[in-house]
């Protein structure tokens, strides 16, 4: 059986308000110490052992993150401060950022984290070459979803931005080069070396959204029609050889319920009970055919495939943008 690697990106609601422009962030909401035993439960009912990307500033305060990695879970980062407009930050910032993150999120979980994602998918060569030289093994944050300007489109048009804030976040979800990146692993040509990135998977060929948000979004009109087009997707997926990289969210696991100040977001106007049914229905899908891996290990067969096979591995080396 072939594997696909699956990944939680740990956003807490400040977050979410963060980024919508709800300045009542800056009081740090959280839902983690409702959510993360149940996505422990959740995962260990089946068996599942993923990538937790934990934002520094909840490692900072949050007291339950070491039953992550206690549970055997990989430790990512997420930067600390969660801000999707990274890829604007200097060369200096980001050392400051990734440091303060591993730093905190050591402390928080006993393991120093070898893998990062950009929030709101924001990445830059900058961040690359930052990664690289703080020893990261792999970067997850490249996001090849042909619906990306109109999923950015539908969270301004929702949100409580300025145009200033909305120019900041112009680059949310990623931007039109990533529409055209591999879907498979491949090596960023770096001034320093090589960085491994592992895309979040969507459909090959179509280049639309197959991360579990979006499913749950399509399930809320019509859950056959999100079973039929995730099992469509990673037909898709076992026909064109690509190993999936899927994406949770919190959100996926908490209900209207759960969380109602969040009911902007897609699907945060469902119940608890029918989200979590569906988050079922689709991972069974996904481990009916695929072996489920964590990101670090997804990267190391990555690694070890390109070492077999180093014309393939060249081919993989693009320029940084």
């Amino acid at each position: 059986m072939s594997y696909a690697s699956l990944s939680l990106d740990l956003d807490n609601q400040w977050s979410y308000m963060k980024t919508h422009g709800d300045p009542d962030w800056q009081s740090y909401p959280s839902y983690l110490d409702v959510v993360v035993p149940r996505v422990l439960d959740f995962l260990a009912v089946r068996g599942f052992t993923i990538s937790f990307f934990i934002v520094g500033q909840d490692a900072a305060e949050s007291k339950n993150l070491r039953a992550i990695a206690a549970a055997g879970h990989e430790i990512a980062s997420h930067s600390f401060h969660h801000e999707p407009w990274l890829h604007l930050y200097s060369d200096a910032d980001l050392e400051a950022e990734l440091a303060r993150a591993e730093d905190a999120i050591e402390q928080a979980t006993g393991t120093r984290p070898a893998g990062f994602r950009g929030p709101g998918f924001s990445l830059s060569p900058t961040t690359l070459e930052v990664l690289l030289r703080r020893g990261y093994r792999y970067d997850a944050t490249v996001f090849p979803n042909l619906l990306n300007p109109a999923a950015r489109a539908y969270f301004f048009a929702t949100s409580n931005l300025s145009p200033e804030e909305k120019e900041q976040r112009k680059a949310l979800f990623g931007t039109w080069k990533d529409v055209l990146r591999p879907l498979r692993p491949f090596q960023w040509q770096l001034q320093g070396g090589r960085l491994l990135e592992i895309p979040v998977t969507t459909m090959p060929w179509l280049r639309l959204p197959m991360h579990l948000s979006y499913l749950i979004y399509l399930g809320k009109y019509s859950r056959l029609a999100a079973r039929s087009y995730f099992r469509l997707a990673l037909a898709v997926c076992r026909i064109s050889g690509v190993k999936p990289s899927i994406l949770l969210h919190p959100l996926d696991f908490l209900g209207r319920e759960d969380c109602p100040q969040l009911r902007f977001f897609p699907g945060m106007d469902l119940p608890r009970t029918e989200k979590l049914a569906m988050v079922g229905e689709l991972l069974a899908l996904l481990s009916r055919h695929f072996d489920i891996v964590t990101v670090q290990e997804h990267a190391n067969r990555a690694l070890a495939t390109q070492s077999a096979s180093p014309g393939r591995a060249r081919m993989a080396c693009i320029e940084s943008r």
